[in-house]
C-alpha cells in the first residue's frame, strides 16, 4: 500500500476524466453514483405500474431479479409498500405516508418522493 507524500505524488486523473462545469463527465464516470438508490428507483418503478412484473422492475432499474426481490422485501417490511397477491400476480400499494428511515430524511413522506420524481 502506498502514501500520498512528497515523494510518492498521487497519480493524475486523466484530463477526459474530469467533469467540470464547462465539461461532460465520461460515461464511465457518470455511472459510479447517483443520488437516488437502487430503493428509490424500485419504488418510482412501482409506483408508474403497480402490476408490473419484478423482471421488468429489475430491467428498468438495472439490477437482478433477485436483488430487486430484496428490495421489495425491505421496502414491504419498512411499510412503504403492500403486497397483495392477485391470482397468480401481484399488486404493490404503495404507503405514501410512511417517513423515509433515515434520521435526515425521517420528517419526509416517501410521497414527496414521489411527487418530485412521478408525478401523476
Amino acid at each position: 500500500m502506498s502514501r500520498t507524500n512528497s515523494t510518492n505524488p498521487a497519480p493524475e486523473i486523466p484530463a477526459n476524466e474530469i467533469a467540470t462545469p464547462d465539461v461532460a463527465p465520461t460515461q464511465a464516470s457518470s455511472h459510479q453514483w447517483t443520488f437516488l438508490t437502487n430503493h428509490s428507483h424500485v419504488l418510482l418503478a412501482v409506483h408508474a405500474n403497480p402490476r408490473v412484473l419484478v423482471d421488468d422492475v429489475a430491467a428498468t432499474v438495472g439490477i437482478t431479479p433477485r436483488a430487486t426481490l430484496h428490495i421489495l422485501k425491505d421496502l414491504e417490511e419498512a411499510g412503504c409498500l403492500e403486497r397483495i397477491r392477485e391470482g397468480r400476480r401481484t399488486r404493490y400499494v404503495i404507503q405514501p405516508r410512511q417517513h423515509f428511515r433515515h434520521p435526515a430524511e425521517a420528517h419526509q413522506e416517501v410521497g414527496a418522493l414521489l411527487a418530485i420524481f412521478a408525478p401523476h
